[in-house]
């Protein structure tokens, strides 16, 4: 908690000082992304391509594949395209009548592992979620966020829904589903990079889970209307995680009317949260962003059928 506070506030100082100065200088968009990343280690050359992690994860058991996505992941074993973050704008009016502008910094898409020629975009619990996110100095999206994500997403993708039941928490399920997203996006010849959405529920993060404690929150999987078919869910276990679910991960940093702002400063203000939540301040979200951080993964809970069962969707 004390190493959050301390580099959220660090970030601040230094964007308050310097933003001003890479304007005066004309500094590229690239030194901008740079900073932003700085925090993801460079993808070792000797990484497994997607493809080999999924053999190798293949007969693990559901803890010992957390254990390996965080280790995977943790070493900066994830494509480069996921690296070249994209602006996304939200508005909103104040009680004033004021309207306020945040530009956040997203990932084009969901958290995958392997390289940009061989990658599976990899599901996840929340532990491992919150700790990925905590290690880049990410943070994980609002349910507005998720929405403001697929109205500004270059490429829709259908959602792809599987049958319910045990194998959906399976990694040939995980696998299964990532290959007919992958036909979806050659399909529409998506290239790697832009932003993409509609493929994956996204695990997000709300008021709820202060007084949930040891849930994940799961939300959306848009259909090509843009009406979600996971509305905001909280049902499961933190450790939770099916081939449905996809990390999206948003910096820490936001440009709030052109300053720069820690994204905590403001969903935990109750006058400017209202610019990237839909249900207002969301109070402790830094605790419940690292809080799990000191808990052990934990085995996936039993779900029942009608947890996972989902609404037909029209194409």
């Amino acid at each position: 908690m004390v190493r959050l506070k301390s580099r959220v506030l660090i970030i601040s100082v230094i964007f308050a000082l310097c933003l001003p100065s890479f304007a005066a200088l004309g500094a590229e968009w690239a030194n901008f992304q740079d900073f932003l990343i700085r925090e993801i280690p460079p993808r070792p050359y000797w990484a497994m391509a997607g493809s080999e992690f999924a053999k190798y994860i293949f007969k693990m058991d559901k803890t010992q594949r957390e254990r390996a996505i965080l280790d995977q992941l943790s070493e900066g074993n994830l494509p480069d395209f996921l690296r070249k973050l994209i602006p996304l704008h939200l508005n909103h009016m104040l009680k004033d009548g004021q309207v306020i502008t945040a530009t956040l910094f997203s990932m084009p898409d969901y958290l995958a592992i392997g390289s940009n020629r061989d990658f599976m975009r990899i599901p996840m619990n929340f532990y491992t979620a919150v700790e990925i996110a905590d290690k880049f100095g990410f943070i994980l999206p609002t349910t507005k966020i998720v929405d403001a994500l697929f109205k500004q997403s270059a490429f829709h993708l259908r959602p792809e829904p599987m049958p319910s039941g045990p194998r959906m928490r399976s990694t040939a399920c995980y696998l299964e589903h990532d290959q007919k997203i992958q036909k979806q996006r050659l399909a529409l010849s998506c290239p790697l990079g832009a932003l993409i959405s509609g493929h994956k529920k996204d695990i997000v993060i709300t008021g709820r889970l202060a007084q949930q404690q040891g849930k994940i929150a799961i939300y959306g999987w848009q259909r090509p209307s843009g009406a979600p078919i996971q509305p905001l869910c909280t049902i499961h276990s933190a450790s939770y995680a099916d081939y449905s679910h996809g990390v999206r991960l948003i910096s820490e940093l936001v440009l709030l009317n052109g300053k720069a702002t820690s994204i905590y400063a403001i969903l935990e203000d109750p006058g400017l949260a209202g610019v990237l939540s839909d249900e207002g301040a969301i109070p402790k979200v830094r605790q419940f962003m690292t809080r799990y951080l000191r808990r052990p993964l934990q085995p996936v809970e039993n779900s029942s059928p009608l947890e996972n069962s989902y609404p037909s969707i029209k194409h």
